[in-house]
C-alpha cells in the first residue's frame, strides 16, 4: 500500500508558481492565486508557491517564511517592502523580488515539471525565459495587466521610447519560449495577437472567478455592513476594489452629481491613485451622497458586496485589451445587477449582455448611467431578476472549481501530460479577432 501511495505522489505534476502578491496581501491578484493554488493542490498537482512579504496587508507587516498545507507549500522572500504606495517604490520592490526569485528558480528548477509566472511584477516572466533556456524548465505566462502597453496608455512611457520598444521585444522573446500564455479576457488575447504577432492557439483565455459559496446574496435587513453605514435605507450604488488610474471613476462621480438630489447613495470601497481625486470631486461638487470606505477584510466581503442595489465595474478609455477587472466576478456572486463602463467593443459589454445581468455604458455617459439607476430604483423586481441572472451565469462559468479545471487542462498539456478533461459548462462569450485596421488599440 505504501508503494502505491508513493507512486501516486510521484505521479503528481510538480508545479511552481511565482508571484509577488499573496495573502495576507489584500491585492486581488494575490487572493485569486491563493484560491487557484489550493484548488490545483487538490487535483493532480504538487504546488509550490514562491512569493514576497505583504506590502498591502491590513495589520500584518510580515508572514511566515514557510507554510505547508497538504500538497501546497508556500515560501516567502524575507525582503521587506519599501514605499509600496509609490510608483518608484513599487518598481524597486518588484526588482528586489525578481532578484530573489532568480536564486529560488535556480534551486527549484530541477524539482519541478513546469512553472507559472504572473505579471506581478510585470517583468517577472523574463525569469521564465532564462530558466527555460539555461535550466530547461517549462513555463506558462499568466498575464494580468499588459505592459508596457498600460504604461503607454497612461502616458508614463512614450509609444516609441527605447524602453517601450525594448520591453515589447522582450515580451515577444518571453512569450515565444512559453508553453502557453494565459490571459483574462478575449480582448487581451486579440491585442496580443494583433500587436505582438503571437499565434492565437498559443493563448488561452481563462477568466477570473468568485466563490458563490463565500459570497451569497443576502437582504440588507440581514446585513450588518449595510446597517452600520445606513445603506439599508437608500438605493445604493457600489464601487468596490482598486480605484486606480486604469478605471473610469470620473463618469461615476459625474453621475453622482447628476443624482445628488435623488434617494441614491454612491459607496466607494477600496483605495488607489484615483481615490483622492474622487474625494476631491465630491467636495468640489458639494455632494452629500458619496461614502468612501477602506478595503475590507476578506471575511467581510460577503457583507460589503451585498450591501448595495447596483454594482459598478469600469475601465478607462483606451484600456480595453490591456487588463480585465477581477471585481466583476464578486459582483455577480453577490446577486446584484452590474453597470459596466467600458468601450463598445469590450468583452465586459458582451458578458453582461449574454448574462442579462446589467447594462454597459461608454466612458463619459453619465446621463445613460443615471437613467439606468433611476430605472432600477423604480423597478425593484428588475433589480432582483438581473441580480439572480448574473449569479446563475457565474455558477455556470466562473466558479473556482470550473476555472481551476481550465487551468489544470492548460498546465497538464503544457507539461506534456495527458489528461481526461472533466465536463464543463460552455465558456463565456468570446469576441472574434478583427483586422488591425478596425481596432483602436
Amino acid at each position: 500500500m505504501w508503494h502505491h501511495y508513493h507512486h501516486d505522489l510521484d505521479a503528481r505534476i510538480r508545479l511552481l508558481i511565482i508571484t509577488q502578491f499573496y495573502p495576507p496581501d489584500y491585492a486581488a491578484t494575490g487572493q485569486l492565486i491563493e484560491e487557484l493554488a489550493i484548488k490545483l493542490s487538490q487535483k493532480e498537482f504538487k504546488v509550490h508557491v514562491f512569493t514576497g512579504q505583504p506590502g498591502y496587508a491590513f495589520s500584518t507587516a510580515s508572514a511566515p517564511k514557510y507554510e505547508q498545507i497538504h500538497q501546497l507549500s508556500i515560501q516567502r522572500s524575507q525582503i521587506s517592502r519599501f514605499w509600496s504606495q509609490r510608483i518608484r517604490g513599487k518598481a524597486l520592490n518588484g526588482l528586489l523580488f525578481c532578484l530573489r526569485a532568480v536564486l529560488h528558480m535556480v534551486r527549484a528548477a530541477m524539482h519541478h515539471d513546469i512553472a507559472v509566472l504572473t505579471t506581478a511584477p510585470p517583468y517577472l516572466p523574463v525569469l521564465g525565459y532564462f530558466a527555460r533556456r539555461l535550466l530547461g524548465l517549462r513555463y506558462i505566462c499568466l498575464v494580468y495587466d499588459l505592459y508596457p502597453d498600460v504604461a503607454v496608455r497612461l502616458g508614463v512611457l512614450k509609444p516609441n521610447h527605447r524602453l517601450t520598444n525594448l520591453w515589447r521585444w522582450i515580451n515577444c522573446k518571453v512569450w515565444g519560449q512559453a508553453e502557453q500564455i494565459i490571459v483574462l479576457s478575449s480582448t487581451i488575447r486579440d491585442h496580443i495577437v494583433q500587436n505582438y504577432g503571437i499565434p492565437a492557439h498559443r493563448i488561452s483565455v481563462i477568466h477570473s472567478w468568485s466563490d458563490p459559496n463565500l459570497v451569497v446574496p443576502r437582504p440588507k435587513s440581514d446585513n450588518w455592513f449595510a446597517q452600520r453605514h445606513g445603506l439599508d435605507r437608500t438605493f445604493t450604488v457600489l464601487y468596490s476594489g482598486n480605484m486606480g488610474r486604469c478605471h473610469d471613476l470620473e463618469t461615476v462621480m459625474a453621475t453622482a452629481k447628476l443624482l445628488q438630489h435623488e434617494q441614491v447613495r454612491f459607496v466607494f470601497v477600496g483605495d488607489g491613485a484615483k481615490r483622492s481625486l474622487c474625494m476631491q470631486l465630491a467636495e468640489d461638487y458639494g455632494l452629500q451622497n458619496c461614502l468612501f470606505l477602506p478595503y475590507q477584510d476578506k471575511q467581510d466581503l460577503p457583507y460589503s458586496l451585498t450591501a448595495c442595489d447596483l454594482s459598478l465595474v469600469s475601465l478607462s478609455r483606451g484600456m480595453e485589451g490591456l487588463l480585465a477587472p477581477s471585481k466583476l466576478y464578486g459582483c455577480l456572486a453577490a446577486g446584484r445587477p452590474v453597470a459596466v463602463i467600458c468601450d463598445d467593443r469590450s468583452y465586459l459589454k458582451d458578458l453582461v449582455t449574454e448574462a442579462e445581468c446589467g447594462e454597459a455604458f461608454q466612458q463619459g455617459d453619465r446621463e445613460g448611467l443615471a437613467a439606468f439607476i433611476l430605472h432600477l430604483m423604480a423597478n425593484p423586481q428588475r433589480v432582483e431578476a438581473m441580480g439572480q441572472a448574473g449569479r446563475t451565469y457565474l455558477e455556470h462559468h466562473f466558479t473556482p472549481d470550473i476555472i481551476a479545471e481550465h487551468y489544470a487542462q492548460v498546465i497538464c498539456r503544457s507539461a506534456g501530460r495527458s489528461r481526461r478533461p472533466q465536463l464543463l459548462p460552455s465558456a463565456a462569450p468570446q469576441r472574434q479577432a478583427v483586422p488591425v485596421s478596425d481596432r483602436l488599440d
